[in-house]
């Protein structure tokens, strides 16, 4: 390949990705202005990784791999669309309109940058090694904290319960073992406030 097609593929990949911006997520800014955009989620999931690397539950997290996975894993919702995490409908085929939408959009780059990048995206959803579970639990915990702060806003919208929440965020211990304290609190606190239903 050319340095021109090359430089030409990356290019063209950039630009598809722009459309990341006009994905609407279910989570509300804090300021309860307006939902988030997908861009502004894995923007925010960096800096969350940046700030609360030292919360890793492991040694030697290899931050850089932890900010590509943030910044990879929501790109195939160009494609998929935004899946509500307490939607059981939309979760049903959920996997594979992300695994057709990883295909289309990793391949536009060119071949050793697409498989980087796949590989990234497929460690992050198999979530088995330290990085990918760092990044799952910040990924985790970004709209856990955006909810409680516009006081169950999206939590009440959609009548989820305590216990789903326990349950959809209970792997933020595997990465991040003092992040999953501080979850249980807020939890707790938002039942007690009536931000979210048992």
């Amino acid at each position: 390949m050319s340095p021109s097609d090359r430089l030409a593929r990356q290019l063209q990949f950039l630009v598809e990705i722009d459309k990341l911006k006009s994905v609407l997520r279910r989570t509300w800014l804090v300021d309860g202005s307006r939902l988030e955009n997908d861009a502004e989620h894995s923007w925010h999931l960096g800096l969350f990784a940046v700030l609360l690397a030292e919360h890793a539950a492991g040694e030697n997290l290899d931050l850089l791999r932890v900010l590509k996975m943030v910044l990879m894993h929501d790109l195939v919702e160009i494609d998929a669309g935004d899946t509500y995490a307490y939607d059981e409908v939309a979760k049903a085929d959920q996997a594979d309109r992300e695994q057709q939408a990883a295909d289309r959009l990793f391949a536009l780059l060119p071949p050793d940058q697409a498989a980087e990048f796949r590989g990234l995206w497929d460690e992050f959803e198999a979530g088995r090694t330290l990085e990918a579970r760092f990044a799952a639990a910040v990924d985790r915990f970004q709209p856990l904290l955006h909810n409680y702060l516009t006081r169950g806003r999206a939590w009440r919208q959609h009548g989820v319960t305590s216990d789903r929440v326990v349950a959809r965020t209970r792997s933020i211990a595997d990465g991040a073992p003092v992040l999953w304290e501080h979850v249980l609190e807020l939890i707790r606190d938002a039942v007690a406030e009536g931000y979210l239903a048992e």
